[in-house]
């Protein structure tokens, strides 16, 4: 006999919580990548409350934060060391860029 359950959407809180918080955060992990490169990561408050609501508005859950994250990170986890710099800080208006690009891909591949 099959188990039906339904699951409550997590809100903003939980979100930014698993996003930030637990020993394996994704921030954090993106922190540990560039310090192997020599780079000090900052991601901006508001950053990190964008990609929350990100993943809000395209009901995506907790799994979606590491497909927004990858998003907005990718360019910058090859280009950043190869250009020598020290330290790299993600602001919104980069974020709300790499989304409207990420974004722009879904919705031409559907």
């Amino acid at each position: 006999m099959p188990v039906l359950t339904y699951l409550h959407p997590l809100d903003r809180k939980a979100l930014r919580t698993i996003l930030t918080e637990p020993k394996n955060a994704l921030v954090k992990q993106y922190h540990k990548l560039f310090d192997l490169d020599g780079v000090k990561l900052k991601i901006e408050d508001e950053v990190l409350d964008y990609i929350v609501d990100t993943s809000i508005e395209y009901k995506l859950g907790a799994r979606g934060l590491r497909s927004i994250c990858e998003a907005i990170m990718v360019d910058a986890m090859y280009e950043t060391p190869s250009q020598a710099k020290k330290s790299l800080v993600i602001k919104l208006d980069y974020a709300k860029k790499k989304i409207d690009k990420f974004t722009g891909i879904l919705a031409a591949s559907a």
